[in-house]
């Protein structure tokens, strides 16, 4: 018996049977979803068959016999389908329709195909899911499908009735949106940069309130409050960073990093955050400067850093961009490039142009006194003659080695020809100079003892100039008294080669 003519027996007084199953029949075919009545007879007898051969789990026998699954399709008889199914799927009538249904049900719904057969193996008279099928040109339709046995019929599967909704724009706009989501994830994580994602509303939260207190110097409040810094770098959330930051900065993982943030914003780091809060106090929501973070092993990490506010959370902050870029390898061809302008190659000592200006700022300004020590390197010419300029390069270099250890760092010490050096003594009177004098003829007595060979020896001549000379006449004396040094020398060696010979 057919649901129709069962509903027909619960009909309201008063209702004509006839009228009853009309008035059903409409419901039925102008109804605004698509509605297939159908019969699965012959497939409830094809089950029956596989539990007697011995099938237990119909979905595995499937999908290793996926032509199973094809055949209990074809056992599936199409008995009546609406006007929005004809119009949904492009049919004429039924009889184009299912001479069709090739077309309608096709590749990618066989998986879903076999979960809705599962559903009826296990007993269920009910099964429902999201699945694909085509219109008759060849149009992909995503459909969301329920199916009932109709009462009556649960022992013969005669009468099954579905619904299909077509969900095709929900569908496609789902999954533009899972594209747009996969794309900005892909982004983030494979950024050659670090990206960082913080939440700043709790340092925005404490600006607000030194405003609120009527604070309009925010430089001298710092400068007051120096503590306040660090409180806001405290205050600032971490909610994600991408791959490039940990390699960046030597973590494992988010956890390892996260958790060793304080070593990687150190040291100078705080003095660049005192910046960036003065920007921020001044509505500057989009910031870069050059900051200097730490690997989590130690290594300075020299970065570009950019600083944005989402769009949209311009009124709480809660949403950071952070950009790191790597410019450790710039800043040190940066660094290398400045030395080459200041320094002599091989000696790594000060070059003539930085002498010559060092020379004319201490003329003009001090401290005075300032003390000149001229130094010649004795013998480089007969070392390039007789063993070559590989020997005499590292003769100057012992040269460079001395005088920085005899003098320090606090001084200037060049090399402003190819043997001769100048040392220059801003704030030593003659007491002084002679002094590094003497230190430096103890570091040439101590260098000839680890190195064989050709002995290093210099001439040496200083001066001191005091406040109201000329600097330069300095010089020229240092130069003078180094010459009597040097014509000294080359007497004495002169004597010693007669006595030999």
């Amino acid at each position: 018996m057919s649901s129709l003519s069962a509903a027909s027996r619960n009909r309201p007084v008063g209702t004509g049977p006839d009228n009853s199953l009309d008035d059903y029949r409409t419901l039925f075919r102008l109804a605004p979803v698509s509605l297939w009545l159908e019969d699965f007879s012959d497939v409830r007898v094809h089950f029956e068959q596989l539990r007697r051969d011995g099938v237990t789990d119909l979905r595995a026998y499937l999908r290793a016999n996926p032509h199973q699954v094809a055949q209990c399709s074809s056992l599936i008889r199409v008995i009546d389908v609406n006007q929005r199914t004809l119009d949904l799927f492009h049919a004429a009538d039924l009889d184009d329709l299912v001479a069709n249904l090739e077309t309608v049900f096709r590749d990618d719904m066989f998986d879903q195909h076999v979960e809705e057969l599962g559903q009826l193996w296990d007993g269920a008279n009910r099964f429902a899911s999201q699945t694909v099928n085509y219109t008759l040109d060849g149009e992909r339709l995503d459909i969301r499908l329920e199916a009932t046995v109709m009462p009556g019929h649960e022992g013969t599967w005669e009468r099954v009735l579905l619904s299909i909704e077509d969900i095709t724009a929900r569908a496609r706009t789902e999954r533009d949106l899972r594209r747009s989501e996969q794309y900005a994830v892909g982004l983030f994580e494979h950024s050659p940069v670090s990206l960082w994602v913080e939440d700043f509303s709790a340092v925005k939260v404490l600006l607000d309130e030194v405003r609120a207190a009527g604070i309009t110097d925010f430089r001298t409040f710092l400068n007051v409050h120096p503590d306040f810094v660090s409180r806001c770098m405290q205050e600032i959330r971490v909610l994600d960073v991408n791959r490039q930051t940990l390699l960046m900065f030597g973590a494992e993982s988010r956890e390892i990093l996260l958790s060793r943030l304080g070593d990687v914003f150190r040291d100078d780091m705080r003095i660049h955050f005192a910046e960036q809060l003065i920007d921020l106090w001044h509505e500057k929501l989009w910031q870069q400067r050059e900051v200097i973070n730490y690997a989590l092993d130690g290594r300075q990490v020299d970065v570009f850093m950019q600083w944005s506010v989402f769009p949209g959370c311009e009124a709480d902050w809660d949403q950071v961009l952070v950009s790191l870029t790597d410019i450790t390898a710039r800043k040190k061809a940066e660094a290398y490039v400045e030395f080459l302008g200041k320094h002599d190659v091989l000696t790594k000592l000060y070059n003539r142009a930085y002498y010559e200006d060092e020379l004319s700022r201490l003329g003009r300004k001090g401290p005075w006194p300032v003390s000149v020590v001229a130094v010649d390197l004795n013998g480089l010419k007969v070392v390039n003659d007789q063993f070559g300029h590989g020997d005499g390069d590292g003769l100057l270099r012992r040269t460079g080695e001395v005088l920085k250890k005899a003098v320090g760092e606090q001084a200037c010490v060049a090399r402003i020809g190819g043997d001769e050096f100048m040392v220059l003594l801003p704030g030593r009177d003659e007491r002084g100079a002679a002094t590094v004098v003497e230190q430096i003829e103890k570091v040439v007595e101590l260098n000839n003892t680890f190195y064989p060979g050709v002995r290093l020896s210099f001439s040496i001549g200083h001066a001191t100039c005091v406040q109201g000379e000329r600097l330069t006449d300095a010089v020229k004396v240092a130069d003078s008294r180094m010459y009597e040094a040097k014509r000294a020398h080359y007497e004495a060696l002169g004597k010693e080669r007669r006595r030999e010979n």
